[in-house]
């Protein structure tokens, strides 16, 4: 999404040339991400503060978010994730959503209106909470929502410290790599006893 952009504003190519993984630049602020010296939500108001900077107007984060989204004709959820949820539900299991910036990223439309968050079982959004993951009772709150025990929910995030603190909390934690993700859906189906899927579509 961030490389549309670079397409779209070439004014702002030199910032999208650094995201994460998936950027051909090196991307230091990514990596001080990673190091836990800042947040996730650090990173992306950064970015979104270099964009508006680079593009000569102010960028709220949400305006941001919604244009990378927008460029790529992309859903906030991946659709792996997607048919991984509906698979999961329709042999009963309960589907939740753990996220720390759901409201702060997309606003509350995003929450109120998408139909796959519509359509999980719960929903804790530390937007709302105040309570970030690896804090140990962000899980506890998803785990009391979901109405199950930490050992029974298999948990999927892409970022290193979110899987540790699913670890700890005793849940089965599946790290997404970014440049491989279906291979962490292929992993938490097999730890459903889910058929694996091509791409989100059953194989």
């Amino acid at each position: 999404m961030m490389a549309l952009l670079g397409d779209a504003e070439p004014a702002v190519r030199g910032v999208v040339a650094r995201r994460g993984p998936l950027g051909p630049e090196r991307d230091d602020l990514w990596e001080r991400m990673i190091r836990s010296e800042i947040t996730e939500r650090d990173y992306w108001q950064r970015r979104s503060d270099e964009v508006g900077a680079a593009l000569g107007r102010d960028w709220p984060i949400q305006d941001f978010m919604h244009t990378l989204y927008a460029l790529a004709g992309d859903d906030i959820i991946r659709p792996a994730a997607a048919a991984l949820a509906a698979d999961a539900q329709a042999t009963g299991r309960r589907v939740g959503v753990l996220t720390n910036d759901l409201r702060a990223f997309h606003g509350e439309t995003a929450m109120a209106s998408h139909p796959f968050l519509r359509g999980v079982d719960a929903l804790v959004d530390a937007s709302v909470t105040g309570i970030l993951k690896p804090d140990p009772r962000a899980y506890a709150l998803g785990a009391d929502a979901l109405g199950s025990a930490p050992g029974d929910i298999v948990f999927v995030d892409d970022m290193p410290w979110n899987i540790e603190g699913a670890r700890k909390a005793g849940m089965i934690a599946v790290e997404l790599d970014l440049t491989d993700p279906q291979r962490a859906f292929d992993e938490a189906r097999d730890a459903l006893d889910l058929p694996r899927t091509a791409d989100g579509v059953v194989a």
